[in-house]
């Protein structure tokens, strides 16, 4: 829930508000939403959708939640009502754009 962490990883613009009601928009306004719920250090809600999206077709609904492990934290994510269309592009674009640069952030590398 931090602008500034979220573009260092992602390379892309974001704003992401830290509260619940608040605008998000990320990938350089390619995503944009609003926060649903939010659970400090254990779950975020969204409604979450693209410039791609078909016209009229409501926004998504992303849950993470997280889980602490031994040794750290297992995060869960959903992404659902995404259109039927598009769910294998996004689901590769969450590997892509989200998890592994986020991977390389956490290691380091980025």
């Amino acid at each position: 829930m931090d602008s500034k962490k979220h573009a260092a990883f992602t390379g892309d613009s974001a704003e992401i508000s830290s509260r619940v009601g608040g605008k998000i928009a990320a990938g350089d306004g390619y995503i944009h939403g609003k926060n649903l719920g939010l659970v400090k250090g254990k779950k975020i809600v969204q409604a979450w959708a693209t410039t791609e999206w078909p016209d009229g077709y409501p926004p998504s609904r992303l849950q993470i939640t997280l889980k602490k492990t031994k040794g750290g934290t297992r995060l869960e994510m959903v992404h659902s009502k995404v259109p039927a269309e598009q769910r294998d592009y996004y689901a590769q674009g969450w590997k892509d754009y989200y998890w592994e640069p986020l991977k390389s952030y956490f290691a380091g590398k980025r």
